[in-house]
């Protein structure tokens, strides 16, 4: 059952249930970008996304890779594992593309020999800063140990993603990832999906992901859907 809401985020709402190791995350039809300093709304955008993490939680467990989802309690409703965030968030990355270009002497759509981890504080304080283990460690967010596991984690996941991705006609720039720890184990939690991912259509290049909303590139719901039908085309039959 769910009960009273204990953290709304950019774009997904937490609740508590009568279970203390369970809860509710309610996927909204919410859009920020550029730190909240630009907002929108955009019908069945949640709907999308609850499918497709759905979809890509259920096959990274059937490769052996544990995530907080549980099952699907509504369309856009998702009963997951309580785990404790770590305030990490990781970004893999295979083709340049966003900050990097920015922050580095490296051309957009350059493909990486071999993926790129990084990892950002999570801290609208200090504007999510770029972390390395030795600070990690020194802010007590993780051990040395819990960021080896979750680097092995992410690339996995990464080379999952990209072969899967690749298969219904995607590019996978990059994408963004959270982890939890749950009875003395690293896990998968937030979620993935158009909001998390940067994509490409293989053939256009064309964005498919919320770079739409950021850079009023056309329409995003369309964009959104496409790769719904893609990724989870039973949502439409």
């Amino acid at each position: 059952m769910k009960e009273e809401q204990i953290y709304s985020g950019k774009a997904k709402t937490i609740y508590r249930t009568d279970d203390p190791k369970k809860l509710i995350a309610h996927f909204r039809n919410s859009l920020t970008a550029f730190d909240g300093k630009k907002k929108s709304e955009a019908p069945k955008k949640g709907y999308y996304n609850a499918q497709i993490s759905k979809k890509i939680f259920e096959m990274l467990e059937s490769e052996g890779i544990r995530t907080h989802f549980i099952e699907m309690v509504s369309d856009t409703e998702m009963l997951i594992d309580a785990v404790e965030i770590i305030k990490i968030e990781v970004i893999v990355r295979n083709i340049a593309a966003g900050s990097i270009t920015r922050k580095y002497p490296i051309e957009e759509k350059t493909h990486f020999k071999n993926p790129i981890i990084v990892f950002d504080l999570k801290s609208d304080e200090y504007g999510d800063p770029m972390l390395n283990d030795d600070i990690a460690v020194a802010l007590g967010v993780a051990t040395y140990e819990e960021m080896e596991k979750i680097r092995i984690i992410a690339l996995r996941i990464n080379r999952f993603l990209v072969e899967y991705m690749d298969k219904v006609g995607l590019l996978l720039p990059d994408f963004k990832l959270e982890f939890g720890r749950k009875d003395g184990d690293i896990i998968l939690a937030d979620e993935i999906s158009c909001d998390t991912c940067r994509l490409w259509d293989k053939k256009t290049g064309q964005s498919m992901d919320k770079d739409i909303f950021r850079f009023d590139k056309g329409d995003l719901l369309k964009a959104y859907e496409e790769v719904a039908r893609r990724i989870v085309p039973d949502i439409f039959e």
